[in-house]
């Protein structure tokens, strides 16, 4: 993040979320001056540093307003490791259930996973040039073009009275007469050859090529909360018995295609320091992981019993170890959590955020209520960010070489649709309007690949056709959406 967060400023960071997300304003702020705070941080010295904690978030809203996809695009403008969990699948440590620590290996998981990421396309071009060379040698020995090798006189002895004496040198056995013309015809033909797999030209051929057995049996150790709670690496333990894939190889049948993306991937595995990628990624994991915890109100005890839930408030305080700052094992190592940054999202229908334990609600000092989302709202939504739902239908319908395009009206009929449907049932926010034009669409999307050629235009009255006039009955919209 450091190379990268000098330039996102709350100002840009706001404004690339501001793509993919319409309004909620206050809580892109919010996240924003977190996120720069992070990159803050890295310039301190580190005794300072160690002391200056994360400003945790508390997003409060209605489902459908933004809060997840927030979340999700933050981390994705730091390059930073992300986890989405759910509140509610966790239990009080002894109690049925995942352990809420989990979610630090999850995103130690997730860390490893993207600085390999990384790494790999690093070393994108020499793995390439590598699996292809391997292609050739391959397909040089299969199509018996390999090149002529003189044979290796014999250089053996024996002892004869404790003396070591060496044979006479064996003269080498002549080679077979080949013409120069044989010859030239042979290095063209290995020219050719380079050439065809540089041009992409004999993907298709099959061939039987040497690569890396990775079908070994796996040893599963599992405790009441998973092995790594127990301390026990199982791949040590695969290793020490031999049961890894290490340097085992076999025999395939792949077309090229497959065989060089197999090969790339060995070539690339070979290229990393697994070492280095582990020390980074916990230490990304460490100071710039975000974790965002969903649900977090169903986790509020119901009250009026005698002593703790252990359902609810059991997790609360289990989870309050962690966001505090403590001390995770992990099978890479163990990490700290005291400088992860932790959202926490619910609807808090039911409960207000004071009904959260005290000390939970004090490691969450920031809190942004999102708005629920307005008509012209999801007017905007349809139409104005990058994967708007509008753009993602007309890109699908061009699959099938069929012009499919919304006009103002259409947009504001469908939008108004949802919004009413919202007001009258449930309201699921946005998610709504992927229901709307999922049944305005049904038809024609079954359809599409015999409308080749065909330009739909999704205007009120395509709308109110197929919708019917139903679309605003009260009484139907519940069986209509």
């Amino acid at each position: 993040m450091s190379d990268i967060g000098k330039s996102l400023t709350p100002r840009e960071i706001t404004r690339r979320l501001d793509e993919y997300i319409v309004g909620q304003q206050k809580a892109k702020r919010a996240v924003a001056v977190a996120l720069r705070n992070r990159w803050r941080r890295r310039q301190l010295g580190a005794e300072l540093a160690a002391d200056v904690y994360p400003k945790n978030i508390l997003l409060i809203g209605p489902t459908g307003v933004g809060k997840t996809e927030i979340a999700r695009r933050l981390a994705t403008l730091a390059r930073a490791p992300f986890v989405k969990v759910e509140a509610t699948k966790y239990s009080e440590v002894g109690y049925h259930g995942r352990d809420v620590e989990s979610m630090v290996r999850d995103l130690v998981d997730e860390a490893v996973a993207l600085v390999r990421g990384e790494k790999v396309k690093e070393v994108d071009d020499k793995a390439a040039a590598a699996a292809e060379e391997r292609l050739y040698r391959t397909l040089l020995d299969e199509r018996a073009l390999a090149e002529y090798l003189d044979p290796v006189p014999d250089r053996s002895g024996t002892m004869e009275g404790g003396i070591w004496r060496p044979h006479p040198a064996t003269a080498p056995s002549p080679l077979p007469a080949h013409t120069p013309h044989e010859l030239a015809e042979r290095e063209q033909a290995r020219v050719r050859l380079r050439a065809d797999l540089a041009a992409r030209r004999i993907e298709r051929e099959v061939l039987e090529i040497e690569v890396r057995d990775t079908k070994t049996p796996t040893l599963n150790i599992m405790g009441p909360q998973g092995q790594d709670t127990m301390g026990i690496d199982a791949q040590a333990l695969q290793e020490l018995w031999g049961r890894t894939p290490g340097n085992k190889t076999k025999v395939r049948k792949l077309t090229i295609g497959e065989a060089r993306r197999i090969l790339h991937e060995e070539e690339a595995h070979k290229l990393l320091d697994e070492d280095a990628i582990v020390q980074e990624a916990l230490d990304r994991a460490q100071n710039d992981g975000i974790l965002f915890v969903d649900e977090i109100d169903k986790i509020v005890g119901g009250g009026g019993g005698d002593g703790p839930d252990v359902s609810r408030e059991g997790v609360q305080r289990d989870l309050l170890s962690v966001v505090e700052g403590c001390t995770v094992y992990t099978r890479y190592g163990h990490v700290r959590t005291d400088h992860v940054l932790f959202l926490a999202a619910g609807a808090f229908h039911f409960h207000k955020p004071s009904d959260l334990i005290p000390e939970l609600q004090g490691r969450f000092p920031v809190r942004v209520a999102l708005q629920s989302l307005t008509e012209a709202d999801f007017v905007r939504i349809l139409s104005e960010p990058k994967n708007a739902l509008a753009r993602q239908y007309e890109a699908l319908f061009r699959t099938e070489d069929v012009e499919l395009t919304f006009t103002r009206d259409g947009l504001e009929r469908l939008a108004a649709l949802a919004f009413r449907a919202n007001q009258t049932t449930q309201d699921i926010g946005a998610r709504r309007l992927m229901t709307i034009l999922e049944k305005c669409l049904e038809d024609l999307s079954f359809d599409a690949d015999e409308r080749r050629g065909q330009r739909i235009v999704v205007d009120r009255k395509l709308v109110d056709d197929r919708l019917g006039e139903t679309g605003d009955d009260v009484d139907l919209i519940p069986y209509k959406m």
